[in-house]
């Protein structure tokens, strides 16, 4: 089946041709492709962390013109993902990681040889877009290409995002070279975008899903209302979203204005270890994530929310005092701790709220879970740069990590009084 069959939303079975083209590849070369595409998306929507303020100093912007471009990203994610979220159901995995590809090398090309704030919201915006249209499009690939394994679907879909998510600020500093540092990091993975343009477009693909008789296009590519009607899974779901808006918020600091903060406290100009330090809290929360289940739980695993929500806390309130002081082992440790402690409260959450809700509402339930989430990398984000412009960075910091500290203890003490009863933790 052809792209362009695959964009104009015909199946294979009102094609013109019965014989079928392309390049039949292999399951491991599809599963790699599949996931390599959201990879690199994502590393390149981070490349810009250590190079902030790099970026400031060149077009004079402040804390607050930083954040709104971090945060236009965020909402354009948000809003691609509420009105096409669900299109790569019916233009075919294919196309639509074929149309986020082109997205990305458009959104980084802008970005590259952005000269003002709202060029690099633009190039921002264009790549959320991008990565809103993978993500799904990923993740139902690779839940396709291995029907029996659902664990190791999940497990490589949470290896692409955070994975490229955690390495984007690393080879961010890594590549920033030359004459023109803020630009040759997004040239090069718009490059290795382009690479990967060939094989989507040349790999035999199947099928979309063929429309009910009388079902117009634009029905079926309208946006999908968001509600909850979850039941006895509200509960559930609230604390799971407030457990992701709140660590979303720190990872949106984290990769906006803390590396500039972080680097000019510690003193640190190397730009590899300002990405690497950014990175951390993501690399930590990705490896507890992808670490083996119990299937029978302990005492422990059921604490798991509030104790990882604690952890949080403390790790972002002590990264903050760190800074400060200029410690940096203390500060890079508690990075970690606070990476360790959003893993471990995110997923114990996040698995009680999916066993809870019913299968037919499962994946509506989950997108409007993540979409309350990736708020939390934009609203916070831009009210710290705000009050960054008027108090300053260092107490705009200790002010948002105060606040998200004293926000993980009232979660984590939300999540105690709701964990299972006894008799149902000894199952």
């Amino acid at each position: 089946m052809s792209l362009f069959a695959e964009l104009r939303m015909r199946t294979l079975e009102t094609a013109p041709s019965p014989r079928r083209r392309g390049w039949d590849a292999s399951r491991a070369a599809r599963l790699a492709l599949s996931g390599g595409t959201l990879f690199v998306l994502l590393v390149g929507a981070n490349l810009a962390t250590p190079l902030y303020p790099l970026l400031a100093a060149r077009l004079g912007l402040g804390a607050l013109g930083i954040s709104v471009a971090f945060a236009s990203y965020v909402v354009s994610l948000i809003a691609v993902l509420l009105l096409a979220g669900h299109w790569s159901d019916h233009i075919g995995r294919r196309a639509a990681l074929t149309v986020a590809v082109l997205l990305g090398i458009a959104g980084l090309a802008v970005f590259a040889s952005a000269d003002s704030l709202l060029m690099l919201c633009v190039g921002r915006a264009l790549h959320g877009a991008a990565v809103a249209l993978a993500t799904g499009a990923s993740a139902a690939s690779l839940r396709e290409l291995l029907p029996g394994r659902p664990e190791w679907a999940s497990r490589a879909t949470l290896l692409s995002s955070s994975g490229g998510v955690a390495f984007g600020p690393v080879l961010g500093g890594l590549l920033a070279v030359g004459s023109r540092p803020t630009a040759v990091p997004f040239l090069a993975c718009a490059a290795a975008l382009v690479l990967l343009l060939a094989p989507l477009v040349l790999v035999r693909a199947r099928p979309a899903i063929r429309p009910a008789q009388g079902v117009s296009r634009s029905r079926l590519l309208a946006p999908r209302a968001l509600s909850l009607g979850l039941g006895d899974a509200q509960g559930e779901f609230w604390r799971a979203a407030g457990a992701g808006f709140l660590s979303y918020a720190v990872f949106g600091y984290c990769l906006s204005l803390a590396p500039g903060y972080f680097a000019a406290t510690l003193r640190v100009s190397s730009l590899p270890a300002v990405g690497a330090i950014a990175g951390l809290v993501l690399a930590a929360s990705a490896a507890v994530q992808l670490a083996p289940r119990r299937r029978r739980r302990s005492p422990v695993s059921v604490l798991a929310a509030p104790l990882g929500l604690m952890l949080l806390g403390a790790g972002t309130l002590a990264a903050a005092l760190a800074a400060q002081a200029g410690a940096a082992v203390v500060l890079v440790t508690a990075i970690v701790a606070a990476g360790i402690g959003q893993g471990v409260a995110f997923r114990a959450l996040f698995e009680r709220f999916a066993a809870a809700v019913a299968p037919g509402r499962h994946a509506q339930a989950v997108s409007t879970l993540y979409v309350v989430t990736y708020l939390g990398s934009a609203v916070p984000v831009v009210g710290v740069g705000a009050l960054a412009g008027v108090v300053g960075i260092p107490l705009a910091s200790d002010v948002f990590t105060a606040a998200c500290a004293v926000a993980a203890g009232t979660l984590a003490a939300v999540c105690w009084r709701a964990r299972p009863p006894a008799g149902l933790r000894r199952r």
